[in-house]
């Protein structure tokens, strides 16, 4: 007696691909709690021991220019190269002096760096810092 024709199948057969997601599920059950993560140690803003009296204040506007506001006196712009001559005559004064950058909201950070490594290169050793915000 001659065979029927065989009669194809329109369905897929699952079992296989369940067989290898689960393997894949326990891999990563078992994978996932040796990952160690990343952590990332960001700065925090703290309080000074001792905050500074009367200290100069420079602050970077948005077009980069350098504004000095020291005690006693009127706000006034001032360049790069006055206020390292500003600064080291003042330390001789004062040699406890305490200068405090702040930068404008809109302002580069870099220009509010660049400030702060022109006052460090100098060679100025009083306490330097940076205002986070005004009371």
């Amino acid at each position: 007696m001659p065979r029927p024709p065989r009669r194809l199948k329109n369905e897929i057969n699952v079992v296989p691909y369940i067989d290898v997601m689960l393997v894949l599920l326990v891999i990563f059950m078992v994978a996932t709690p040796m990952m160690t993560t990343g952590s990332v140690d960001l700065p925090s803003v703290g309080t000074a021991a001792a905050p500074p009296q009367n200290p100069l204040r420079i602050e970077v506007d948005v077009s980069g220019k350098l504004n000095l506001l020291a005690m006693g006196e009127a706000p006034r712009t001032i360049e790069r190269n006055e206020l390292i001559a500003y600064l080291i005559k003042e330390q001789e004064k004062n040699p406890e002096l305490a200068v405090l950058v702040a930068g404008h909201k809109d302002a580069r950070y870099e220009t509010v760096l660049n400030a702060l490594d022109d006052i460090k290169s100098s060679g100025f050793a009083g306490r330097l810092g940076l205002e986070t915000m005004r009371r």
